[in-house]
């Protein structure tokens, strides 16, 4: 039976943080992107997300907390956790910390770090007071594809082997949470890009924030643990091939067939009414484009194209995680 979407009333989240408190799995929404959710303290949980999402275990999973006194719960926080708080939670900002015992090893992939966050989507912070848990929760999505950012994205990847979908609405942001690893307060490293930049937190921790550049491969036990998610070399990938370009010219595109599609950052002068031309955002809005991608790549990803070609972004504010996501993307061939 495919997933029952929920609507976001106070009845259905009672129902839903009843299917989470007793071991069940719901996606819901966030900011972000649409996680896939389970008691971040219950081992057994967690396993049924890797299990729905085919999710290899070298992966970890990040924990959603509902507040400050939650986050004690998992995690040792330290002084850069608060003036981080301050400034950007709720928000799209994980932190790296120490992790406390009472989360089992398989959230965190055998380390001894957890990642954590405080939503800012209202619906998943409703549920998160209802059910009183820490809910670890990865993108709803089959492990490796594009991210979904709507509750029929997730309906259409992980359909078929979850049963509860909150449906929140497309998400604002539209890409992952920026990830920081602050287990140092006095040397942070950013690991994965997001909407909150390196050089706005540097201005907030008083020091500079270094950017880590090494990529984890996906496989088998007995491969390296990414500190974090988002870290693969490999991921958010559509099923036809991607292939990325610096600037994407009329020229370039007279030289391929109309099976393939082509999407510029932003709309280019010269489309003349061509079916196969797309653009992430008409104006060159890096916020707009940043929402629009994912949402986007899974609509020409059903259309029947051949191949998909993308133009990367400006390489300054969003625009870097933007360009993360489509590198990541282009490497996976199916």
């Amino acid at each position: 039976m495919p997933a029952q979407i929920h609507r976001g009333t106070l009845a259905n989240l009672r129902r839903l943080a009843g299917v989470l408190r007793r071991g069940g799995l719901v996606a819901v929404p966030t900011e972000t992107v649409y996680g896939l959710a389970a008691n971040a303290l219950d081992a057994q949980a967690c396993r049924r997300i890797f299990r729905a999402k085919r999710r290899p275990a070298n992966d970890p999973l990040i924990v959603h907390v509902a507040d400050l006194r939650m986050l004690r719960q998992v995690a040792e926080p330290n002084d850069a956790v608060a003036r981080l708080a301050r400034v950007f939670w709720p928000g799209p900002l994980t932190l790296v910390l120490a992790r406390k015992a009472a989360v089992p090893p398989v959230v965190t992939a055998g380390l001894p770090s957890v990642a954590v966050r405080m939503p800012a989507h209202p619906l998943l912070r409703r549920l998160l007071r209802i059910c009183g848990l820490p809910l670890a929760a990865p993108s709803a999505n089959p492990f490796g594809h594009v991210s979904p950012t709507t509750a029929a994205h997730v309906q259409e990847g992980l359909g078929q082997t979850i049963a509860h979908i909150l449906d929140g609405g497309p998400c604002r942001h539209g890409l992952e949470s920026t990830i920081v690893d602050i287990r140092d307060p006095l040397r942070p490293v950013l690991l994965r890009p997001g909407v909150i930049t390196a050089a706005q937190l540097g201005r907030v921790l008083g020091v500079p924030v270094h950017i880590a550049t090494r990529r984890v491969a996906a496989g088998s036990a007995g491969q390296q643990s990414a500190l974090a998610p988002g870290l693969l070399a490999r991921h958010y990938s559509p099923r036809q091939p991607l292939i990325i370009h610096q600037r994407i010219t009329a020229a370039m595109v007279a030289r391929r067939g109309t099976d393939e599609a082509w999407i510029c950052f932003r709309k280019p002068a010269w489309t003349g009414g061509a079916k196969n031309i797309f653009w992430l955002s008409a104006a060159g809005d890096l916020r707009e484009a940043g929402r629009r991608l994912f949402a986007l790549v899974h609509r020409l990803d059903r259309g029947g194209w051949k191949r998909l070609h993308a133009e990367l972004a400006p390489s300054a504010g969003a625009g870097h995680a933007i360009n993360d996501r489509l590198r990541r993307a282009a490497g996976r061939r199916s």
